[in-house]
């Protein structure tokens, strides 16, 4: 069977560090044929690594897709804001169409969107990766198998990382709302995507509270420049001093991070970006305005609720999980791959240790690709385990739970789409 062929809409740490490698591993499955980016470099380093001509190699989307169709599919990895237009034509001309999370940082957007992958029949999949871990598969299997009974209560934490929180969102690409989106849409819409499917039910009710407490003008040490290279009286102790961050930590933060500070990832070229890109700001001296801490509480249609806590200021990152039955509990920690569950009558654990690199979002941004390849190659016939209608109802549980925090009130989730239905059809 022919290889699928892909266009690449933004050759930055997702798309070509995440997404196109499947295409290296797995030659027979995916090949690509085209590349938009802005960046000249990235691009060009697209185009030699996976051998693409320089007629289809494009500086923005609008000139590629001004052309004629050139492939079966497009994975879309540009910032938030400029998601909606590549998609919509994308979808108009006929290709298939994987596109990196958040959907877009409007509500509508995402609705008209979803309606578009309808009208033209195509694959429209939102890389909502945690669906295609082995993590959270098996989480969904004991719930859906009836291991701890009728589901209760879950309490879930993405633990942001205090490394990546100040380099994504506070000196980074999603550090302001206005520019890209909510903190809670643009880190955890992924958490909300993951609980709907695991719960399987509607959403009916959410309320939310959280801040930016501690990446401000005023928790600054006495005396930190703007700059961290510009003689910081405390880069010895502060967990954020740039330097350190992308130049001595071995691991992905370190390591996969600093290709976006610098198309030079060498030490020179690294502290070079840093005497004058945005990743060498001081953190308490930066324009963010997302959180960095929120809690969210969700009511689904049977009762079950779940209490969610997003924060910056933890060491490891990735999630952890408590999930609460009538027959027995589950306690899971994603980055130490460990799934106990308990049950209350014979008081024993079973504890699953899964064999899964934590890298990639625990195996998903392959499974994803993998998967998306599937359908591609059926032209649709063959379903996902996500779809755009399901990534839409996860997003709207995001905007509201922005909304609540923003407003001070509980928000009904059948008062609020349908106000955006309303709005919609204006």
């Amino acid at each position: 069977m022919k290889p699928i062929t892909a266009a690449l809409i933004g050759a930055g740490q997702r798309g070509a560090g995440a997404y196109a490698p499947y295409a290296l591993d797995h030659p027979e499955e995916i090949r690509f044929v085209a590349v938009a980016d802005g960046d000249p470099e990235r691009r060009e380093r697209f185009a030699q690594t996976y051998e693409i001509s320089e007629a289809n190699t494009f500086s923005d989307w609008e000139d590629f897709l001004t052309r004629p169709k050139m492939a079966d599919a497009v994975i879309i990895c540009t910032q938030d804001k400029m998601h909606f237009e590549p998609t919509i034509k994308a979808l108009e001309m006929g290709y298939h169409v994987l596109l990196e999370k958040p959907m877009s940082p409007d509500p509508l957007e995402c609705f008209i969107m979803g309606e578009y992958a309808e009208k033209y029949d195509r694959v429209l999949s939102i890389c909502h990766v945690l669906r295609y871990t082995d993590f959270f598969a098996k989480i969904k299997d004991l719930v859906a198998g009836g291991s701890i009974g009728k589901l209760v209560s879950i309490q879930h934490t993405e633990n942001v990382e205090h490394g990546h929180q100040a380099h994504s969102f506070v000196r980074g690409n999603w550090s302001k709302s206005e520019v890209s989106s909510p903190m809670i849409l643009a880190k955890s819409c992924h958490d909300m995507d993951i609980l709907q499917w695991i719960i399987d039910e509607e959403c009916t009710q959410v309320s939310s509270f959280g801040s930016l407490a501690h990446f401000r003008k005023e928790s600054a040490p006495e005396g930190a420049p703007m700059r961290c290279l510009d003689g910081c009286p405390v880069q010895d102790t502060c967990p954020y001093y740039a330097p350190r961050i992308y130049l001595e930590r071995d691991d992905w933060v370190g390591k996969v991070l600093r290709s976006v500070v610098s198309n030079d990832t060498s030490d020179e070229g690294v502290i070079s970006s840093l005497k004058t890109g945005p990743y060498g700001r001081c953190v308490y001296h930066c324009d963010n305005d997302v959180v960095d801490h929120q809690v969210v509480n969700l009511e689904f249609a049977s009762g079950v609720t779940v209490a969610f806590t997003m924060c910056a200021f933890t060491f490891e990152g990735g999630r952890s999980v408590k999930l609460m039955g009538t027959q027995g509990q589950i306690r899971a920690d994603m980055e130490k791959n460990v799934i106990e569950v308990t049950n209350f009558s014979t008081r024993e654990t079973e504890t699953i240790l899964l064999d899964t690199d934590a890298a990639g979002h625990g195996g998903g941004d392959t499974n994803i690709m993998r998967d998306f390849v599937r359908q591609v190659r059926s032209d649709g016939m063959e379903k996902g385990l996500t779809s755009a209608k399901a990534s839409v109802q996860s997003h709207l549980i995001a905007f509201a739970a922005e909304k609540s925090r923003l407003e001070g009130r509980i928000i009904k989730m059948q008062e609020y789409i349908a106000e955006l239905k309303k709005e919609s059809q204006a």
